[in-house]
């Protein structure tokens, strides 16, 4: 019997030359950085990863921060490329495997913020568990909430709380127990909430009159535990076209905290 050769390493992909103003561009993003980890604002609008066209994904991107001889910081999860918000790296080879292992492990805590229409969901705070399924139409993908013996249906559970509502929208925050791909925007459009500006999944385009320019959901805070020791708290403010809808709306009395912090233990 012949040996079985041992599978070759993966290769490090080449490095994308970027222009002065791609690197301007990305550093100006970076919201925490220390040794083993960064984190970055993402815009909306921005492609973390295979980007539709896009001529630089955020993956891209991170190659401004390669040092020389060494590779470049590794994405630690995705965002939607309409959502913005936290988004987590890691400096070296150790600290990717202890965040990937953790985030596995479901120990990452992602808060979201998002503007609902037609109002503030019943009851206002709860727990969306319906099972979802990826449907593929064209070259496009969907997620569709399903029976739990569909024998594609993946668990999902989100957690959310109403943080101001009137009634023609509602400020809510998110908490997602599972990763599911689109998962905050089905399972709200699954309880007649559908995130403003959602086009892909029946979101409101006006709100109160005003137009919601493109999907109304940010990633505000991002907690983990930090291959250093002890736990991080990263978090990330709303961006500028958000909130000045929240506030065009009249729903900016209780959203509160939506600043840049960070903290950690």
């Amino acid at each position: 019997m012949k040996p079985r050769t041992p599978p070759k390493a993966k290769a490090e992909p080449k490095p994308v030359v970027l222009t002065p103003e791609e690197v301007a561009f990305v550093r100006s993003l970076v919201i925490y950085e220390d040794a083993e980890v960064m984190a970055l604002n993402k815009p909306s609008g921005l492609s973390s990863q295979g980007g539709r066209g896009q001529v630089n994904t955020l993956d891209e991107l991170l190659w401004a921060f390669a040092k020389p001889g060494k590779a470049r910081p590794r994405l630690i999860h995705r965002l939607d490329r309409d959502t913005s918000g936290v988004i987590l790296t890691a400096k070296t080879k150790p600290a990717a495997s202890f965040l990937g292992k953790h985030m596995m492990g479901r120990r990452l805590t992602k808060t979201y913020r998002a503007i609902v229409t037609p109002g503030a969901p019943q009851p206002a705070s709860g727990v969306v568990e319906t099972p979802l399924r990826r449907e593929e139409i064209g070259r496009e993908a969907y997620m569709r909430t399903c029976a739990p013996d569909h024998p594609d249906a993946e668990a999902a559970l989100t957690r959310y709380r109403t943080l101001a509502a009137n009634d023609q929208a509602a400020l809510l925050e998110l908490n997602p127990q599972t990763g599911r791909m689109h998962q905050i925007r089905v399972h709200l459009a699954s309880i007649g909430r559908p995130i403003a500006g959602d086009v892909r999944y029946g979101g409101a385009l006006m709100v109160g009159g005003a137009p919601a320019p493109r999907l109304m959901l940010h990633a505000a805070a991002l907690a983990f535990p930090h291959p250093g020791g002890g736990m991080k708290r990263i978090e990330a403010a709303v961006p500028e076209d958000m909130q000045a809808l929240i506030e065009t709306i009249g729903l900016a009395k209780r959203n509160s905290g939506a600043g840049l912090a960070v903290s950690g233990s």
